[in-house]
């Protein structure tokens, strides 16, 4: 009745969820996004490192590299990976996208990132004012100091109160511009390959070499693409008095960011990666790529704090990150199976579990369980369904609180490879308090897996002697 019942379920799943889900997945816009997104890693992953060399949580180190100047170097080399996550995706998108329909792309990625820089507002406030706001005196309220300000003759007022203009706001270029770095990516990708494709381009003879004759064919689709970029950004600047930037970080980034961030987001990206992937599906694929901007966003925000020494939930740090996401919800691989591992080293019985368990015990150590996924199998498993399911659940359901409850900090940003090995990648992206937790969450891992894994044992044992017994039978018959 239980098979039956498996059968079902995963009949209705296979015929009625998944077709749908694959049928967006693999649209040419989720494709792009999906791949487009991946050229951002290098630059985040270097990034993060120059941004622990540079914030170096022991105070006397700190000191010493901030004193030596190398702490501004290392402040230099973040400030042009890390800090512009969005500029790479907007490029990276768009040429996906082009790539995908068969054309030249890099004229198309080097559009799109025209086109992003057009559409933000080229200013910042000025920082003679942030520093004096920030720095009220102490007893003094902000309208007493604002009213000091005014007592100020006109000239000085107006120099406190300019702007800089005539300057790229890095705010936008990093993770706070990412949702419209993927909107202008993905329309710049779609545009330029509409236009291509009903050959809106200047042809020149064949003898002309591609690369002086690619550049003329991309004059026309990157023309057309600039001038309408610039008329978005006339109309949002003289009739909303904003940027498209701006408006697309408050109306969709914020919201999205705030989802992502909450108790549900946490829980619903750690049921969602192994649903998917129970069904042979990749959920890490799926829910990365529709979760990844907005977790990369927040862990570009942590990153931030962490730099300036304020790097808590009280000022603003995020719970779930993308090291939330890859260091704790696919820690050891999807649906954390590093207690299925610690289980068969430990206390199988059955060969085969025995067998599968040595191929996979140093992979699973660099986060990687396909072979279990698909060796031993836990696809459509229906006695480690359970441990597969719940095990992400109660990591991301405890990791979300003791975060934000304070008992361990934030994750500090730095983006450790999803490869790196558990405890280890822990103590990178949140200090040694993160690093016990990490353990203990393997020990969550192991607690849940083992009473099923053992009736599996059995099972796989009882078969194994029937199957022995039958083979004995026949050779002595």
């Amino acid at each position: 009745m239980a098979d039956k019942k498996q059968s079902g379920f995963s009949n209705f799943v296979n015929s009625k969820i998944l077709p749908p889900v694959m049928k967006f997945v693999n649209t040419k816009a989720i494709v792009a996004l999906q791949n487009g997104m991946i050229y951002t890693l290098p630059f985040i992953i270097i990034g993060s490192i120059f941004l622990i060399l540079g914030n170096i949580p022991i105070p006397a180190v700190a000191n010493a590299i901030n004193a030596s100047g190398w702490g501004a170097i290392f402040n230099q080399a973040y400030t042009t990976t890390f800090s512009v996550m969005s500029l790479w995706a907007s490029i990276g998108i768009a040429y996906i996208y082009v790539k995908n329909e068969g054309f030249e792309p890099l004229a198309p990625g080097l559009t799109s990132c025209a086109a992003f820089l057009m559409l933000q507002t080229l200013s910042i406030a000025s920082p003679v004012k942030t520093a004096l706001t920030s720095g009220i005196p102490n007893g003094m309220k902000a309208k007493e100091f604002s009213d000091a300000i005014s007592q100020l003759p006109h000239a000085v007022q107006t120099y406190i109160e300019a702007p800089v203009t005539g300057v790229f706001n890095i705010t936008w270029l990093g993770g706070d511009g990412m949702i419209a770095a993927i909107i202008i990516g993905l329309l710049v990708g779609w545009i330029y390959s509409g236009i291509v494709r009903r050959g809106w381009t200047i042809k020149l003879p064949k003898q002309v070499p591609p690369a002086v004759a690619n550049q003329f064919t991309a004059m026309i689709p990157a023309g057309i693409i600039l001038i309408g970029s610039m008329l978005i950004y006339g109309g949002f600047n003289l009739f909303a008095h904003t940027d498209f930037l701006q408006w697309t970080y408050n109306t969709i980034q914020t919201p999205l960011q705030g989802i992502s961030d909450s108790f549900g987001g946490a829980i619903a990206i750690g049921f969602l990666v192994p649903f998917f992937w129970f069904f042979g599906v990749h959920g890490g694929l799926i829910v990365g790529s529709l979760a990844g901007p907005m977790l990369q966003a927040n862990s570009f925000d942590n990153a931030q704090l962490y730099k300036a020494g304020k790097l808590t939930i009280a000022q603003g740090a995020h719970v779930v990150t993308n090291e939330f996401y890859n260091n704790f919800i696919n820690l050891t691989g999807s649906g954390i199976t590093i207690g299925l591992i610690i289980f068969i080293l430990v206390a199988a019985k059955s060969a085969q579990l025995k067998s599968i368990g040595k191929l996979e015990l140093v992979p699973g150590i660099f986060n990687i369980n396909e072979p279990f996924l698909f060796g031993l199998p836990i696809v459509m498993n229906p006695f480690l369904a359970v441990p597969f399911f719940l095990t992400p659940l109660v990591v991301a359901a405890s990791t979300y609180l003791v975060i934000r409850t304070g008992i361990v900090p934030p994750l500090n940003g730095f983006a450790a490879p999803w490869t790196t090995p558990a405890v280890i990648s822990g103590f990178l992206i949140g200090g040694w308090k993160m690093a016990i937790w990490q353990a203990c969450t393997l020990l969550i891992s192991t607690a849940i897996y083992w009473p099923f894994a053992k009736k599996y044992d059995n099972v796989l044992v009882k078969r194994e002697a029937a199957k022995a017994a039958k083979t004995g039978s026949t050779t002595n018959a």
